[in-house]
């Protein structure tokens, strides 16, 4: 498959779509909700992005509703500047998705997770699942996590997520709408993060590809 790099908005309008295809719904227009990914499977176990960051950045915490569940495998290298850098991969995870079921485009978490234009697209893409009028609910698998340090203040991250578990939900009736597991129901992720003055490793670019063969089955 061609890699295309795509704006942050964009990528995100993409896999909103079709995981409404992959897990909900079936049109192309951005109206359930998706999320992120990256390469080639990794263990079973399954590893909290809270547990990882040294400093002494103020973060929100966050608590995702009952029905929705981001379970992070083998999130961890032992490696504390690289672990610090996937911690906040996942925070800013777990926030997209908070925002997603909250229908709250202005979270105050995404400032803290994003910066630049990658905020501005990430709360235009939370802001068009919900004028859809769909949530998100199920599990959402991310794995594969791979890492590179460019300097002490930027990195790149790639990641795949498994969506097979995860469906979109009718925000007004709570209907979860289904459809049949296909390729595309796994993502790669590619992401740029940068460091802030406080410490917080900010995703400032982010890229997709659905059905990548290195995160399906």
């Amino acid at each position: 498959m061609k890699r295309r790099t795509l704006p942050v908005a964009t990528a995100f309008a993409a896999t909103t779509a079709l995981l409404l295809t992959a897990c909900g719904g079936g049109d192309d227009s951005p109206k359930a909700n998706d999320k992120i990914a990256g390469a080639d499977q990794g263990s079973t176990r399954s590893a909290s992005p809270s547990a990882s960051a040294s400093d002494n950045a103020d973060r929100p915490d966050i608590t995702l509703p009952g029905d929705l569940s981001d379970k992070f495998e083998s999130w961890t290298t032992g490696d504390a500047s690289k672990d610090a850098v996937l911690a906040d991969v996942g925070r800013r995870v777990d926030a997209t998705n908070y925002a997603i079921a909250k229908g709250d485009a202005e979270l105050p978490a995404l400032g803290v997770y994003y910066s630049g234009t990658a905020l501005a697209d990430a709360g235009d893409w939370v802001t068009s699942i919900v004028k859809g009028g769909y949530s998100i609910t199920g599990v959402n698998r991310y794995y594969n996590a791979k890492i590179d340090l460019f300097d002490s203040a930027s990195a790149g991250v790639v990641y795949c997520e498994d969506q097979s578990k995860a469906f979109a939900k009718d925000r007004k009736t709570g209907k979860v709408i289904k459809t049949a597991v296909t390729a595309k129901s796994y993502v790669l992720y590619t992401t740029r993060l940068e460091k802030n003055e406080k410490g917080v490793w900010q995703t400032t670019k982010l890229t997709s590809q659905r059905g990548h063969k290195s995160c399906t089955p």
